[in-house]
């Protein structure tokens, strides 16, 4: 079945672009490590799920680009071209001259409304190009107008067009630091909406990304093309073809459903954070090494003591003893900076694969009491390697790994909003202080949600 995606706003096409470098790059290099027919039915379920084969030789991605200023979208398409490996279609694209001015109101109310039939059309026309369309994978950025704004208005279009559809919304977490003065307005308003359009969210820290490229990719001068290249190896590696069967035959045939399956077992919690090991520079393969034992001991880790990398891990964080628990609600004995999963899912790549123990990721004090551990995990195989790497292993967590940021965004947002700070700026474009009100409310209701796992 075939992905639909949406690059929306200049965040969005750039990340959007690195994806299917990433996904092409690595089913046209020659580190396989198995087998010819091994190879070929990857290729082929990566083709179907990414992209279409028109009158060209090259491969046509299935994407629809949206910007409402044209400097990104056409850089984006020429780059892809020259590539000589795959392009964008001449005709899946939609931008305008005036952008949205970091203004959510302005993306949403205004440039949403007014250019929603033709960029319908075009989402319309992609997915009638799919035999099968498994769904729709948007990319946005939370910080500025255009992807923010107008990214929840055409997730709700998309929702409404195709109700039977999956929609994933990848969603850039903006800098602590802050790009934009209003860039907690802007992240409150999109998370809310989203919330109600969207299956699930698969969220990206940008502050954390910037640590990776710094840390364990050693760069100096970190670009945001260096960012986006991370996020999309990431990316990669968990919507590649792989198995969802243990001896399975076939790769997953409907890969936004299995992950919506696996992972979203209640409409409360949609939020999915990714962790991708090992990560280094390309220089630095030929002299590493890695076992599976000690891949699977970081992940689990990384998972529950909520590191996003695997440097500066804290080893003392432990489960909760089973047992010891008071009834929930009152989860006051569990340890500090303990990550509690409702649903993980693990994506090993490479060779040896199926020799590996995931007994770990099965213990039931890792998850909320409220659902089986047998159905709370999983996972997806392959005896591919990826992008070089001769093992890896992915995790997407369905954890409290955002609490703290969202807890952050929406204090500063609320603090903003108390001294009506840039209210006029919004007010002006249609959305009332009313509106900010019922944002406010569906976050601190996610918040509480997790937080009382």
């Amino acid at each position: 079945m075939s992905i639909v995606t949406v690059q929306l706003g200049q965040c969005g096409n750039q990340i959007g672009h690195e994806v299917f470098n990433a996904i092409c790059s690595d089913v046209h290099g020659a580190h396989g490590l198995c087998s010819k027919k091994e190879n070929e039915s990857y290729h082929d379920a990566c083709k179907e799920r990414f992209f279409s084969e028109e009158e060209s030789e090259v491969p046509v991605a299935r994407a629809v680009l949206v910007d409402m200023e044209p400097k990104v979208i056409s850089q984006t398409l020429s780059i892809a071209a020259r590539s000589g490996y795959w392009k964008y279609s001449d005709r899946s694209h939609f931008c305008q001259k005036q952008g949205s001015g970091n203004n959510w109101a302005n993306g949403y109310s205004v440039h949403g409304p007014r250019h929603k039939e033709e960029i319908m059309n075009l989402v319309q026309k992609e997915a009638e190009k799919c035999d099968r369309l498994s769904g729709f994978f948007t990319i946005m950025s939370m910080a500025g107008g255009t992807g923010s704004g107008l990214g929840a208005f055409v997730t709700q279009c998309l929702r409404d067009a195709f109700p039977a559809s999956f929609i994933l919304n990848h969603v850039i977490w903006p800098y602590g630091t802050g790009e934009v003065i209003v860039q907690n307005y802007n992240s409150v308003l999109t998370l809310s909406h989203l919330y109600q359009s969207s299956d699930a969210l698969l969220v990206h820290e940008n502050d954390v990304i910037h640590k990776i490229c710094a840390q364990l990719m050693n760069i100096k001068q970190i670009s945001f093309r260096d960012v986006n290249q991370v996020i999309a190896h990431q990316l990669g590696s968990v919507f590649q073809p792989s198995y969802t069967a243990e001896g399975g035959l076939h790769y997953s045939r409907n890969p936004l459903g299995d992950l919506m399956e696996t992972l979203v077992p209640h409409p409360e919690f949609k939020m999915l954070g990714l962790r991708n090991i090992p990560q280094m520079p390309e220089n630095s393969l030929a002299y590493s090494t890695f076992s599976w034992p000690g891949l699977i001991k970081h992940l689990r880790q990384m998972l529950i003591a909520n590191a996003k990398m695997e440097e500066g891990i804290d080893w003392q964080v432990r489960p909760p003893r089973l047992g010891s628990s008071i009834p929930s609600g009152h989860s006051t004995n569990k340890p500090l900076h303990f990550n509690t999963s409702i649903a993980n899912l693990v994506i090993l790549r490479g060779k040896d694969m199926h020799s590996v123990d995931l007994g770990s990721f099965r213990d039931p004090s890792l998850y909320t009491s409220w659902l089986n551990p047998q159905d709370a995990f999983n996972v997806w195989r392959t005896p591919r390697a990826f992008n070089k790497y001769e093992k890896s292993a992915s995790l997407v967590s369905n954890s409290q790994f955002l609490l703290k940021p969202l807890d952050n965004v929406v204090g500063k947002a609320w603090n903003m909003f108390a001294s009506k700070a840039y209210i006029h700026q919004y007010t002006k474009f249609g959305i009332e202080e009313e509106d900010f009100l019922d944002s406010f409310t569906a976050l601190e209701q996610v918040i509480s949600s997790y937080a009382i796992l």
